[in-house]
């Protein structure tokens, strides 16, 4: 494991310098699940929730906190995104999958955006779904992959 960056030699965190690295195609995926009672399920699949179409304002929200991110996350850079892809899927019986592809062309990755925004997806089905079901579990969320950069490219193995 290589040294963390985000702190300096007398152990201060910093912004890391990201100036002399070099532009290119970077691009990040990363998912999260979100469970519920198979009847709040029933609500969303059905566009029968009263609040309206919960997948379509998540899918708005994970793009926004993309778009967001270092407004969040206090080291991380502001970047310019080319692309966000979120997918959201219900299994039909209780959870919804989400999926959130990031991109760039730049000097440092896009996995932070592709975090931030599966949490803001998950998050705003909670926040709509809470009055009928205050047991959701969110989970899962994590880097599934990236390519891009120095590092090149890095996959996660799924065994699940």
């Amino acid at each position: 494991m290589s040294d963390l960056t985000h702190f300096n030699a007398a152990g201060d965190a910093h912004m890391v310098d990201v100036g002399e690295k070099n532009s290119t195609r970077r691009i990040a995926v990363a998912e999260g699940v979100i469970t519920m009672l198979p009847e709040t399920l029933a609500l969303i699949d059905n566009g029968q929730h009263k609040k309206g179409d919960v997948l379509g304002i998540a899918r708005i929200a994970a793009i926004m906190a993309a778009k967001k991110t270092p407004d969040i996350i206090p080291l991380c850079h502001p970047i310019a995104l080319t692309h966000v892809d979120v997918r959201l899927q219900s299994n039909g019986v209780d959870h919804v999958h989400c999926e959130v592809t990031t991109e760039t062309v730049g000097v440092t990755g896009v996995e932070m955006e592709a975090l931030t925004a599966v949490q803001a997806a998950l998050l705003t089905i909670y926040d709509m779904c809470k009055a009928v079901d205050r047991g959701m579990e969110m989970g899962g969320v994590r880097l599934i992959h990236k390519s891009g950069g120095k590092s090149g490219n890095w996959q996660r193995e799924i065994t699940d």
